[in-house]
């Protein structure tokens, strides 16, 4: 356990607020006026959490603040002489099962291989054949037409293994990827070279928050934003009016880009899922 006097606390999360402040201030810019994005739109509608969660400071677990009885009544913490710290044991009675699901997929992404080859073509496969009215981005022109673009994902191929990418597959494309990726089989196929995984870990950060450390939960929404950036570069939208040029996996040097991307995602990724890990064992502990 550490403790925090109220000057540390309050120190601590006033750069919090600071920082994410300075991280969602266009993303408030444009919620206040009703603009989309094709980034932070996901972001916030996929992974269901707000930008004022993100900026609310929680120290996570294994921190007793002192002097912060007005912190007390927040979920999940308790009082104990004057402090304020995380309570595991009522988080856990109430959300084991999340924490069990997080750290088994958590450590199973974490022992796998690394794939590179798949080259972001589960967002091809997700308009493949499908006129351009009925994409799950209408409002986003393609860079290609259906014709051309069913060609290149059938010459480029389908190697997905990541199910909440296959699922939103197209049915004609389904049957063009190598693998079938079902949710009983996530913890076999999830791997550290995928974009969808290492973005999921702004997903378990959520889920396990208060858990997890404000500052730690939002290293993952920025981890999981810059995947995102490359993600929808490569796909096969035009987002050029949003100043995203794209990345050309249609072609060898795109698909080397979009590698080299994927690789230092997985480097960036390895120490915020280790930190993930650790807050699932520290809760485990509570009980034990």
């Amino acid at each position: 356990m550490i403790a925090l006097s109220r000057e540390q606390w309050r120190a601590r999360a006033a750069r919090h607020r600071e920082r994410a402040g300075e991280e969602l201030a266009d993303v408030v810019w444009r919620r206040d006026r009703g603009l989309k994005h094709p980034v932070d739109d996901f972001l916030f509608q996929y992974y269901n959490l707000r930008p004022s969660q993100l900026a609310a400071w929680h120290p996570g677990i294994g921190v007793e603040l002192e002097g912060a009885s007005e912190l007390g009544s927040r979920p999940y913490h308790r009082r104990s002489a004057g402090s304020v710290e995380f309570d595991g044991a009522a988080f856990l009675a109430k959300r084991g099962s999340t924490v069990h699901t997080a750290a088994a997929l958590l450590q199973a992404s974490r022992d796998a291989a690394p794939r590179f080859g798949c080259f972001g073509m589960h967002e091809w496969a997700m308009v493949y054949r499908l006129p351009a009215g009925e994409t799950r981005h209408p409002y986003l022109p393609l860079r290609f037409p259906p014709e051309q673009l069913a060609a290149i994902v059938e010459d480029v191929g389908c190697r997905c293994t990541h199910f909440d990418a296959f699922r939103f597959f197209t049915p004609q494309a389904r049957s063009l990827n190598v693998l079938q990726p079902t949710r009983q089989a996530q913890p076999e196929l999830d791997q550290p070279g995928c974009l969808h995984v290492n973005m999921d870990l702004y997903k378990w950060a959520g889920k396990l928050a208060p858990a997890v450390a404000s500052e730690l939960l939002l290293d993952c929404f920025r981890l999981a934003r810059e995947i995102r950036h490359v993600d929808m570069r490569a796909s096969a939208y035009d987002l050029s009016g949003w100043g995203l040029e794209p990345i050309a996996v249609e072609t060898a040097e795109g698909r080397r880009e979009y590698v080299a991307h994927q690789k230092r995602f997985a480097e960036r990724a390895r120490p915020l899922r280790r930190a993930l890990l650790e807050v699932c064992h520290q809760l485990d502990a509570t009980i034990r």
